[in-house]
């Protein structure tokens, strides 16, 4: 008899779709460990501006995968898989459940598909890109990757800088695109009995006003400080770092630079914000296309708790 696979959990959706505080509720009802699938909350002293849970949370329901490097390094899809997979099998050793938790889709992807064998980046390139992006600017940059990639620029939003970048450096290194690399790649099955739940909202307005709403109480809690301080205690960072890449990072680094005002820096952080909402539905879509093993509930749902355990309850019940 064939030995059934454990089972585990993603919970994807958004920024601003209350994964954390559904993840939470869970950890009360379920044996559950939390795994953290978010490329912000990886780095330390980043903590307002990630919307990171507070000391709090994480002492009710502790999260894998958050304050692990400062932001002067690097954290990559590669590195998330080899630790997620690691982790997984501790929590499964302690006959509990991983719940992967967060909106960093190209986690979720690598996590479960495997990877496209894509190079490492190549400092040089980086630098001359972003010299070349410097004088023409993104929109433009992001017209030449639709030349040579169109598939991977359709996805990609023109100010997406660091994507941008990456899809640039990778044609620049093999010489193929990077579309048509991942193409190529082997899947690697994960040896788990999955359910995917994403949280996607019914109004996409209600959303953006979450969005514009956390963005002001960021501020009003001390995002600019918070930004400073990293800048003082880490002065190496510049915009192009891969922390300060996090949305509304490099926005607040440009105000205290000052190139614009307190207003311009909400507007810019709200933008953004949306911008990064509209990816992450995007990449939901292009992942559950075709399928029918990811369950879509609205987010908005006053009963979204209930909903989410009633789903990993049956799932429970039928599939383990």
């Amino acid at each position: 008899m064939v030995k059934p696979l454990p089972p585990a959990i993603f919970l994807m959706g958004p920024t601003a779709s209350g994964k954390t505080g559904v993840a939470v509720d869970l950890i009360s009802k379920l044996p559950v460990e939390i795994i953290s699938v978010d490329s912000a909350l990886v780095f330390k002293d980043m903590n307002i501006g990630t919307a990171k849970p507070d000391a709090a949370t994480l002492a009710i329901a502790p999260h894998h995968l958050i304050d692990i490097i400062e932001p002067t390094n690097a954290y990559s899809a590669a590195n998330f898989r080899t630790d997620a997979l690691r982790l997984m099998a501790d929590i499964t050793a302690r006959g509990k459940i991983p719940l992967l938790v967060g909106g960093t889709m190209l986690y979720f992807k690598a996590l479960q598909e495997g990877l496209s064998g894509l190079p490492e980046a190549n400092q040089a390139i980086r630098a001359r890109l972003d010299a070349r992006a410097a004088f023409i600017g993104w929109p433009a940059m992001h017209e030449k990757l639709a030349l040579i990639d169109p598939i991977t620029a359709a996805r990609l939003e023109p100010n997406d800088t660091q994507r941008i970048q990456r899809a640039l450096e990778v044609f620049e290194i093999t010489g193929e695109a990077m579309s048509a690399l991942y193409a190529k790649q082997t899947a690697e099955v994960l040896p788990y009995n999955l359910l995917k739940i994403a949280l996607v909202p019914s109004d996409r307005k209600v959303l953006h006003d979450r969005i514009a709403l956390r963005f002001e109480q960021m501020l009003q809690a001390g995002f600019v400080e918070e930004v400073k301080a990293l800048v003082a205690k880490y002065p190496t960072l510049t915009p192009e770092s891969t922390s300060m890449r996090c949305v509304g990072y490099r926005q607040a680094l440009e105000y205290l630079n000052g190139d614009y005002d307190l207003e311009e820096l909400r507007d810019r952080g709200i933008f953004a914000t949306r911008q990064l909402a509209k990816r992450q539905l995007t990449w939901l879509r292009g992942m559950s296309r075709g399928m029918d093993d990811t369950i879509e509930l609205d987010c908005l749902d006053e009963n979204l708790n209930a909903l989410v355990l009633s789903e990993i309850n049956q799932f429970m019940r039928h599939k383990v």
